[in-house]
């Protein structure tokens, strides 16, 4: 199983008018995909938004300025706001960030938990859900064709045996699809062949189990083997030498930005009390010193048999040298642990 990192490259928006606090954050995610690649993670992933609280509104270029710093890391975005985007860019942004990297780039497509790239960009909400999916066909005959003929549609223009350049040093240029736990995503993902990424962030993780089933029953309905389509968990967490030192580190950074999102669409205040309980055994959140944190990914994975493992550590305004050290312990002590444990139960 592939482990890995997500974030959305927080920074404060009080700040956000200035160029500085930007500058600042961005170095620093350069810096914890760097030692990301150091410990041995797998993968990093890198959010699209385009909101003051968030810097990463072009993923890919920071995640190329971090491809010349690495060598082994694969590079993702995650997500990809595909239904505001240009398919045609998408495609050739990831293909360029291939060539820089060595074959390391993927693209995690989504339809976004924001809203804002939409009248930024020119787009209506209503078209919301046949944006992404129209978008969604461009860019998979993109990643499968050189010259491309396309129809054109209701959001894309025609394009008539057109090349589409450059072309990436992987034979397919890695596509997942982001879904958020809603069944018509799912089966999306599965009809096309494409690997899914599940996230979650509240709730018992065990309830998403059905999704997995329903993603590879449609997926051998659709003449594709499952066997040979990739899952992923994508989840909130942190590690900590002690798992109460991790919950102190996570839980202000964390608790601020659910509440600020709440207090946008409607959801309740969070609390210690919640946050707590959301920590243990049976809850969303992977926090706590890499024992802990190493069974409970263990655990997840008996249940939902996926074969990558993404956890969301940089949230809020979480101090960057916590940070470092958080991915310190995942890469040197939560990954071995798992690796170990998830083969010897694979070997059984």
């Amino acid at each position: 199983m592939e482990l890995g990192l997500y974030t959305f490259g927080d920074v404060d928006p009080a700040h956000a008018g200035t160029g500085a606090a930007g500058e600042k954050r961005v170095r620093e995610l350069i810096a914890e995909i760097e030692l990301a690649d150091q410990v041995g993670l797998d993968v990093f992933g890198l959010g699209e938004h385009h909101r003051p609280d968030y810097v990463a509104s072009a993923p890919a270029m920071i995640l190329a300025a971090a491809a010349s710093r690495t060598n082994r890391i694969r590079l993702t975005s995650a997500v990809t706001v595909l239904s505001s985007d240009d398919p045609v860019r998408v495609f050739q942004q990831y293909s360029t960030l291939d060539l820089i990297s060595g074959g390391r780039a993927e693209i995690m497509a989504g339809r976004g938990s924001f809203i804002e790239s939409f009248p930024l960009f020119g787009y209506d909400l209503n078209d919301y859900e046949t944006l992404f999916s129209e978008k969604l066909e461009l860019l998979a005959k993109l990643r499968d064709e050189v010259r491309v003929s396309w129809p054109g549609g209701r959001h894309t223009p025609r394009i008539d045996g057109l090349g589409v350049f450059p072309r990436p040093v992987q034979e397919k240029l890695a596509l997942w699809i982001a879904v958020g736990g809603t069944p018509q995503s799912v089966v999306r993902a599965a009809t096309l062949g494409l690997p899914m990424a599940l996230a979650i962030i509240g709730g018992e993780p065990a309830r998403f189990q059905p999704f997995f089933n329903l993603y590879r029953q449609t997926a051998r309905k659709a003449g594709h083997d499952p066997a040979h389509l990739a899952t992923s968990l994508n989840v909130h967490g942190f590690v900590g030498e002690t798992s109460d030192q991790a919950a102190d580190d996570f839980y202000g950074p964390q608790a601020a930005v659910m509440n600020r999102i709440g207090r946008e669409r409607g959801w309740g205040p969070t609390s210690r009390a919640h946050f707590d309980q959301a920590r243990g055994p049976d809850g969303n959140l992977f926090v706590g010193d890499p024992e802990t944190v190493a069974n409970k990914i263990v655990a997840m994975h008996r249940i939902f048999g996926n074969d990558r493992f993404m956890l969301q550590m940089a949230i809020g305004l979480m101090p960057h040298d916590r940070l470092m050290k958080a991915i310190e312990l995942y890469g040197t002590r939560v990954a071995p642990l798992v690796r170990q444990r998830v083969g010897d139960s694979q070997a059984a």
